[in-house]
């Protein structure tokens, strides 16, 4: 292949331990006799463990086939590395097929830009197929049994998220492991990962042993697809505009938050199209042979931080994914993002409500984005969440948040500081476990 031909590339991302290294060993040994499969290996150890054993695996060597990079994340810390490997691996030799295996705490996302936005990878590479590799055990024990996945307090965001934005960011699931579930408990995560990822093709396997077409060449990967693929976002995207990967604009000096919201309200305290039973009129219903539910929930009055903190203990165990972005009193100059995936709930800062910035910017930003709601007292604070579950209490969950906004009072005799744990900013002289707030809902 010559250099002025793109060549395809396969990501298989998915958890620790869910198999991804099996699955390339068992595609160089189906596919190697009839392709030349390249692979570029991450691990975040000094020592990369898994092209090791790729290596001992197959007939390979590092000089003719595997390539690894270690002691970091493709995803973030190794960006430059990984565009000097590309390109590296382009020039040095031709092959049919890349295969890149991230490590098994990698975003797929940041990745994947790396070969769509504009620059040498983008020109040398085609990303032809996002594939993430699930552990059906593993799955079920977090998102059917509500287990942790891992100690949060010393992670920079709960691993049961990433799971889940895994699946959410690819264009074919390997469902790997069944043989350690039960067809009743394979229907659940199954279930699941529908709910998370409407219309995924699902590929049920063990021990790794999948038709390399079914994840090789196959053309299935489309970047604007990709980017709104998730529930959440289709949920979202009725009301808002989504003007970034995750519904936010970010800048890198002065960030600041923009949901674009589409459609003018009446009542601060009734944010939201909802009728007598607090039921959203306008958002999609996902296909009913999934038994999911899902409504957004919307207000332009802040939630009280303490009785809020109250409530994500309690969270409804029937969600199975929330997402969304938050105004909390005590903390009107950034917005926050929650996230929860299974038994964790994340929140983060991700940046300035455009209401806070000067005038000047403010109204610059207004003025690119005329469908932003704006309140004429507190500009573009408000909080809007999606909630997807099975069987879920919508008038419940919606009365219960509701419960927690500042209430009258509040509102009218002015903010009362009071303890709140929840991030005010974010710096880069802060660890990372210092700007966010994770709780392990009760299940």
């Amino acid at each position: 292949m010559g250099l002025d031909e793109q060549r395809p590339v396969t990501m298989l991302s998915g958890g620790l331990g869910a198999g991804k290294t099996t699955l390339v060993n068992q595609l160089l040994t189906e596919a190697g006799q009839q392709y030349d499969i390249a692979v570029l290996v991450n691990d975040v150890g000094e020592i990369n463990i898994d092209a090791d054993l790729i290596e001992s695996g197959s007939e390979l060597s590092m000089e003719d086939g595997v390539t690894e990079l270690s002691n970091g994340c493709i995803c973030c810390g190794l960006q430059s590395e990984l565009d000097q490997e590309l390109i590296r691996l382009a020039m040095k030799r031709s092959f049919d097929y890349l295969v890149i295996e991230p490590s098994g705490i990698s975003d797929p996302a940041p990745i994947a830009q790396r070969f769509v936005s504009p620059g040498r990878a983008s020109t040398l590479y085609d990303l032809d197929t996002i594939a993430t590799v699930v552990d059906a055990a593993q799955f079920h024990r977090v998102f059917v049994d509500g287990e942790a996945v891992t100690p949060t307090q010393n992670e920079t965001r709960p691993l049961s998220e990433l799971l889940a934005e895994q699946v959410e960011f690819c264009d074919v699931v390997v469902l790997n492991k069944c043989d350690l579930v039960s067809d009743a408990e394979q229907a659940a995560v199954e279930n699941v990962l529908e709910t998370l990822h409407p219309s995924v093709d699902i590929i049920q396997t063990t021990d790794g042993a999948v038709d390399p077409e079914t994840v090789l060449g196959t053309g299935g990967f489309d970047a604007a697809e990709a980017q709104a693929a998730a529930r959440w976002k289709q949920e979202l995207s009725d009301d808002h505009e989504q003007p970034g990967a995750d519904g936010h604009t970010h800048e890198s000096t002065d960030e600041h938050h923009d949901h674009g919201d589409a459609h003018s309200h009446d009542d601060d305290d009734d944010h939201g199209d909802t009728n007598e039973h607090g039921e959203h009129h306008d958002h999609r219903h996902p296909p009913e042979e999934f038994g999911v539910d899902s409504f957004v929930f919307e207000r332009q009055r802040p939630f009280h931080p303490e009785r809020f903190v109250e409530w994500l203990r309690s969270f409804p165990n029937a969600a199975i994914r929330a997402k969304g972005h938050l105004w909390v009193a005590g903390r009107e100059r950034f917005a926050l993002d929650l996230s929860q995936a299974g038994p964790e709930i994340h929140v983060t800062v991700n940046g300035r409500w455009v209401a806070s910035l000067p005038e000047d910017q403010q109204e610059t930003y207004r003025e690119q984005r005329p469908t932003m709601n704006w309140d004429a007292e507190w500009g573009d604070r408000e909080t809007a969440l999606v909630f997807i579950g099975s069987e879920m209490d919508q008038t419940a969950i919606t009365e219960s948040l509701t419960d927690c906004l500042v209430d009258d009072e509040e509102w009218d005799g002015g903010w009362n500081p009071v303890e709140n744990r929840f991030p005010g900013q974010r710096s880069e002289s802060q660890p990372p476990t210092e700007q966010q707030l994770v709780i392990q809902r009760q299940h």
